[in-house]
């Protein structure tokens, strides 16, 4: 019976709650320009490109130095701090969380079919005389 369900689930449409995603305020964030380590030669030794956002009412803080721009560094900050607090805050009500049980769900219906076929392909073998 939770098999059906399951299906049901699966079958409808799937969508995202993107209602509990919390929205960013600026005056709650402390930001820093500091150099960036790892590859890079010069590029990363003299520029200040890393960014570090810390949101002051939880404490999180993220670091970001994917790319050699300033401004898409902070962009990329911010996303990933939102991210950061969506895990926090919602749990599993989070996107991510969402977005894993939905893989999850897809992966356990194509696993069912890859069984079912694997099943009727032996018993044609053992109709056909083929083993």
């Amino acid at each position: 019976m939770i098999g059906r369900v399951l299906i049901r689930l699966i079958r409808c449409k799937h969508t995202i709650d993107y209602s509990r995603v919390p929205k960013l305020v600026e005056s709650e964030l402390e930001e820093q320009h500091v150099r960036g380590s790892g590859p890079g030669g010069q590029a990363t030794n003299k520029t200040s490109n890393c960014v570090v956002l810390k949101h002051v009412p939880t404490g999180v803080i993220v670091k970001c130095h994917e790319t050699r721009s300033l401004d898409q560094n902070r962009k990329k900050a911010r996303e990933h701090l939102v991210t950061r607090l969506d895990n926090l805050l919602n749990g599993d009500q989070s996107v991510e969380a969402q977005i894993k049980m939905i893989e999850s769900r897809k992966k356990l219906v194509k696993d069912r079919k890859r069984e079912k076929l694997n099943m009727l392909k032996v018993e044609w073998k053992k109709r056909e005389n083929l083993e």
